[in-house]
C-alpha cells in the first residue's frame, strides 16, 4: 500500500477515535447551534435528575434547514471523571439504545430558518436503572457514527445527604482571590465498605469543566458523617461577577448593547467594549453564572421565535503575552478551541469574537490559557480541549465576594463494580 494513503486512513482512524473518546459537551456539525439542557420546572437548576422521581431533563437544539432531519439519539453510562464506562446497554436501559427524535416544530417569522428539535429524558424508549454520570449523542438516522452533538448529564441515586459550605476565609490567603469548599456527607442511609478510600467527591464551579476539583480521602470522620475540609484541592480562584447582555430585541439595543444593523442576511448585534476588571474594585451584580436563556420581547415561544443574529464581543486591552483569551459561558459549551478563542487586532487595539447567537439573555466571562498552535478543535481530553485550568485573573480578576455556584457531587464503585453511582449531590454557593 503506498505510504500516502496509509497516512490518510491512520489520520482518518485517529480522527474517529478522538471523536469518540471527546465525552465534552459541544456541537460538531455547522449548521447545528443552540444546543441547552434543563431540569423540567427549574431551569437554573444542573442537569442532574434523581432515580425513580419524577423529574425530567429537556434536550433542545435548532437545525438551520427548511426541511426536518431524521435524526437518532443514543446515551452511555460515564465514569466519575466523564470516561465511557465497562457497563453494556442491558445493565443501563429496559431496551435498545437508541429512540428517534420525534419532536420538532419549524421557526415562525424569523429571517433565519431553522427546525426546533427537542426530547425529554426519562422517557417510554429511556428508563434508567443505575445512577451516575451520562452522554446523550445525536446523530444521522442511518449513520451513527457521525456524530453532531452531545451532552452530558447526571442521574442521582438521592441516597446520602450532602452538605457543605464556602469561604473567603481559606488555607492560602483570608478574604483575598480564593475560596474554599468544605462538604459533609451523612452515609446514615447508605452503607459504604471504606469510607476513606472508596468515595470520590467531584466539585465544579459554575458549570466550567476544566477545573474541577477531586479529593477522595475524607480529613475525618465522625460515626455516620464524612467531612471533607481544609483539603487543599477544594481551594478555587474566585473569579469575577459574570457579565450580562442581551439581545431580546432587534430593533432596540438591549443590556450590554450598544448598537444593532441589518446586514443581509442577519442582524448584528455589537456588544458594549469590555475592559478589563482586574486591578478595579469588586462590584456585585446578580448572574445565572453562566447561563444563557433563549428570550424574544414579543414571542409566545421563544424555541421557535427567537431569530439569529450576529453577535460582536470585543476586549479592549492590551495583547497578553503568551496567553489566548477565550468567551466562556454555557452558550460556548465551555469549549477551548476556534469556536470560542477572541483574535487580536492590533488596529484597533482590542480582542474580538464574532459569534451567530440565538436571541436571548447571556453571561460570559473572559477566560485565558496559554498559546498553543491552533489545530481546528477541542483536543479529545475529559475538560473540554484542555489540559490545565484556565484563568479569569488576566482580565476579569479574582474576588473573594464573588457569588459562585459550586455543584458538589458524591460517587461510589462498591468493591467488585465496574462503574462508580452517583450517591447524591448539592449546590453550594458563596458570597450568601
Amino acid at each position: 500500500m503506498p505510504l500516502r494513503k496509509l497516512l490518510l486512513i491512520i489520520t482518518a482512524l485517529f480522527a474517529i477515535c478522538m471523536q469518540a473518546e471527546n465525552t465534552s459537551t459541544g456541537i460538531f456539525h455547522p449548521d447545528f447551534h443552540t444546543l441547552t439542557i434543563e431540569l423540567e420546572g427549574n431551569r437554573l437548576a444542573p442537569p442532574v435528575i434523581t432515580l425513580n422521581s419524577t423529574d425530567r431533563l429537556t434536550i433542545g437544539f435548532d437545525r438551520f434547514a427548511e426541511e426536518r432531519d431524521y435524526l437518532r439519539y443514543s446515551i452511555y453510562h460515564c465514569d466519575a471523571d466523564w470516561r465511557l464506562s465497562n457497563v453494556v446497554d442491558s445493565e443501563v436501559f429496559d431496551g435498545f439504545n437508541y429512540a428517534d427524535v420525534e419532536d420538532y416544530s419549524f421557526s415562525r417569522g424569523t429571517s433565519t430558518h431553522y427546525v426546533h428539535y427537542s426530547l425529554t429524558l426519562p422517557n417510554p424508549d429511556f428508563r434508567f436503572t443505575l445512577s451516575g454520570n451520562y452522554l446523550l449523542r445525536v446523530y444521522p438516522e442511518d449513520n451513527p457514527d457521525e456524530i453532531i452533538l452531545q451532552v452530558r448529564f447526571m442521574v442521582s441515586e438521592g441516597a446520602v445527604q450532602v452538605r457543605g459550605e464556602v469561604s473567603s476565609r481559606t488555607d492560602v490567603d483570608y478574604n483575598d482571590s480564593h475560596q474554599q469548599v468544605d462538604v459533609e456527607l451523612d452515609l446514615m442511609r447508605y452503607p459504604v465498605r471504606d469510607s476513606f478510600n472508596d468515595l470520590r467527591v467531584v466539585v465544579t464551579q459554575n458549570g466550567r469543566v476544566d477545573n474541577p476539583a477531586v479529593v477522595s480521602h475524607p480529613s475525618r470522620v465522625n460515626g455516620s458523617k464524612i467531612i471533607f475540609d481544609h483539603q487543599r484541592n477544594l481551594i478555587f480562584p474566585a473569579g469575577n461577577e459574570y457579565r450580562r447582555m442581551e439581545t431580546v430585541q432587534l430593533t432596540y439595543p438591549g443590556m450590554g448593547v450598544e448598537s444593532i444593523e441589518w446586514v443581509p442576511p442577519f442582524y448584528h448585534h455589537f456588544i458594549a467594549p469590555a475592559t478589563p476588571r482586574h486591578s478595579k474594585n469588586y462590584l456585585f451584580d446578580s448572574t445565572q453564572h453562566g447561563r444563557f436563556f433563549v428570550r424574544e420581547y414579543n414571542a409566545s415561544d421563544f424555541n421557535t421565535e427567537a431569530d439569529y443574529s450576529v453577535v460582536h464581543f470585543t476586549l479592549a486591552m492590551l495583547p497578553i503575552p503568551g496567553m489566548d483569551v477565550y468567551l466562556d459561558g454555557d452558550f460556548t459549551n465551555r469549549r477551548f478551541d476556534e469556536s470560542s478563542r477572541m483574535r487580536y487586532d492590533a488596529e484597533t487595539g482590542t480582542y474580538q469574537k464574532v459569534m451567530l447567537l440565538k436571541q436571548g439573555a447571556y453571561n460570559y466571562q473572559f477566560l485565558t490559557l496559554p498559546s498553543q498552535p491552533q489545530q481546528g478543535g477541542a483536543k479529545p481530553l475529559f475538560n473540554n480541549g484542555v489540559d490545565r485550568p484556565a484563568s479569569t485573573a488576566d482580565v476579569d480578576g479574582n474576588f473573594y465576594q464573588t457569588v459562585n455556584e459550586y455543584l458538589v457531587a458524591v460517587y461510589y464503585r462498591a468493591p467488585g463494580e465496574r462503574y462508580d453511582r452517583l450517591l447524591g449531590y448539592t449546590l453550594l454557593f458563596s458570597g450568601t
